[in-house]
């Protein structure tokens, strides 16, 4: 299985959360999920809240276009983002998206 898989234009991440992180950044994979870290807390969806946000930004889009599809009481999720305008640069990571 991989990390990502597109359904159309839009694109379906399967993400491993590290919230409470020092920074927010994507940080590779973690087996088989983008690892994600995120500043904010995992208390009452407020990390949950944040990703959207988070990943709105990276990919271009507004944060209704972002939608968490199952996970959200764990880390492990799986995310859609709706017809991203542009893919975060990473080497070797979102080369592999197109």
């Amino acid at each position: 299985m991989s990390w990502f898989r597109w359904d159309g234009d839009d694109l379906i991440l399967e993400c491993h959360l590290q919230p409470a992180a020092r920074s927010d950044d994507f940080a590779g994979l973690h087996g088989d999920r983008l690892k994600i870290r995120l500043t904010a807390p995992p208390v009452e969806g407020k990390a949950n809240a944040y990703l959207m946000g988070f990943l709105a930004k990276a990919f271009g889009v507004s944060k209704s276009q972002v939608s968490l599809l199952s996970g959200e009481l764990n880390r492990q999720k799986r995310v859609k983002i709706c017809a991203p305008k542009k893919l975060p640069e990473l080497p070797g990571l979102f080369g592999r998206l197109s």
